[in-house]
């Protein structure tokens, strides 16, 4: 099969996979949440960052074991490496969170959060202020950064973002 008519066929299985993701009969039959499965794989696989977010956050959130909550934190930093705020905004979640094999690292949330902020994430804002505003592991209390975030998060209000 040329390489063409395979991205094609590719591209045609996702979107009828997005579609069916939003009937739940289809969700209860594991035949088909496999096959779903395997189009949002493939579609995350030929780069497409919007693919990479959502199957990372269903990986991350429905997926089952250490290897797909793994799988799902690969594929979001992949997107929000390319830009998703969604992403960038849920890697910074987890990174506060922290799990069994690394440490709450506050700096790191800090950084994905700037990363979502900067793609338009609109809770991003919200939440550097009250971390900087708290402070946590790894990272100091700062009243004039969290301020500052607090007016971004306020603007971004007023604005409808």
């Amino acid at each position: 099969m040329s390489r063409l008519l395979w991205q094609v066929r590719v591209r045609l299985g996702y979107w009828l996979a997005r579609r069916l993701f939003h009937w739940p009969a289809a969700l209860r039959q594991p035949r088909v949440w496999q096959w779903m499965q395997g189009q949002y794989g493939r579609m995350a696989n030929l780069g497409d960052r919007a693919a990479q977010s959502f199957y990372g956050h269903i990986l991350l959130f429905r997926g089952q074991g250490l290897g797909a909550r793994e799988e799902g934190l690969r594929l979001l930093r992949l997107a929000a490496n390319g830009g998703d705020g969604k992403a960038a905004y849920q890697l910074g979640v987890q990174a506060l969170r922290g799990d069994t094999r690394q440490a709450p690292d506050a700096s790191q949330a800090v950084g994905w959060w700037e990363m979502a902020l900067a793609a338009g994430h609109p809770l991003a804002a919200s939440r550097l202020s009250q971390l900087y505003r708290d402070g946590a592991p790894g990272l100091e209390a700062d009243l004039q950064v969290a301020e500052r975030y607090a007016a971004m998060a306020n603007e971004a209000t007023r604005s409808g973002r």
